[in-house]
């Protein structure tokens, strides 16, 4: 596979997530800003566009990422992609709590 066509799959899939969220926004309007934890990048994400991949519920963008590394062979399961975001992951999380410590001491 060159360049050319896996640059055409990432483009199909987040033009697939992008339609996923705008379908659950038209479905559900409050899907926009239900906020949760996505389990994969750890950000607070709108419900809006999210998938649960064996019992783990990822935002709209991670699921552009796993979709994507499944077409592209570069990931097996969601638990592929949950490794290799763990730094973000961790990242999204100590910047939670720094957030959650200036709140606490004004």
């Amino acid at each position: 596979m060159n360049k050319e066509e896996e640059l055409k799959i990432i483009e199909d899939m987040q033009a697939v997530a992008q339609q996923m969220k705008l379908d659950d926004i038209e479905e559900n309007p409050d899907s926009e800003f239900d906020i949760f934890e996505c389990q994969c990048c750890g950000e607070e994400k709108p419900l809006a566009g999210s998938v649960v991949y064996e019992g783990i519920r990822v935002c709209n963008d991670c699921v552009v990422l796993a979709e994507a590394g499944f077409a592209l062979g570069k990931i097996k399961s969601i638990k592929d992609l949950m490794k290799n975001m763990e730094d973000k992951k961790l990242e999204a999380q100590c910047l939670f709590i720094k957030q959650d410590q200036i709140e606490h001491n004004n």
